[in-house]
């Protein structure tokens, strides 16, 4: 598994509100309020740093994205398609507090069997895993993909 860079998220607005004492966000990719869970606010980041540093536009992503592994069915959290639909980049998103660890490199490797995306990434908002698919295997990236579409 390539080695984790520490890269933290630049800040970002979040639209949140409360519902019977619960915190929720707004999605505006698919218009409605999300229970802002840890791991939530990781992919809220993701998104925002994906649109305004890689060059993603808004409507190639896809949040929890149907994947079906051995017949089961398995989501990822996001994956970002080209102008084919095909997917382009697979992106998970772990909670801050958990380690972005061999056990979810292996996840994503697993998803992105399926999905044969270029990239990967994976981040719990603090530390950052990018990798791309080559003819060789993954190759770890220092920085995050540039999408040019």
């Amino acid at each position: 598994m390539p080695k984790a860079s520490q890269i933290n998220f630049p800040a970002i607005d979040l639209n949140t509100k409360v519902i019977d004492g619960q915190q929720f966000v707004w999605d505006a990719l698919r218009g409605k309020y999300l229970l802002l869970t840890p791991e939530e606010r990781v992919r809220r980041h993701a998104i925002a740093f994906l649109i305004s540093h890689c060059g993603v536009l808004p409507h190639s992503i896809a949040q929890e994205y149907p994947v079906t592994l051995n017949g089961t069915a398995q989501r990822a959290d996001i994956v970002v398609v080209g102008n084919d639909l095909a997917p382009v980049i697979l992106v998970e998103c772990k909670a801050p507090e958990v380690n972005i660890t061999e056990q979810v490199w292996s996840q994503a490797v697993r998803y992105n069997a399926v999905l044969k995306a270029r990239y990967i990434i994976l981040t719990n908002g603090h530390k950052h895993l990018c990798a791309e698919l080559t003819a060789e295997g993954y190759r770890r990236l220092p920085h995050f993909p540039k999408v040019a579409y």
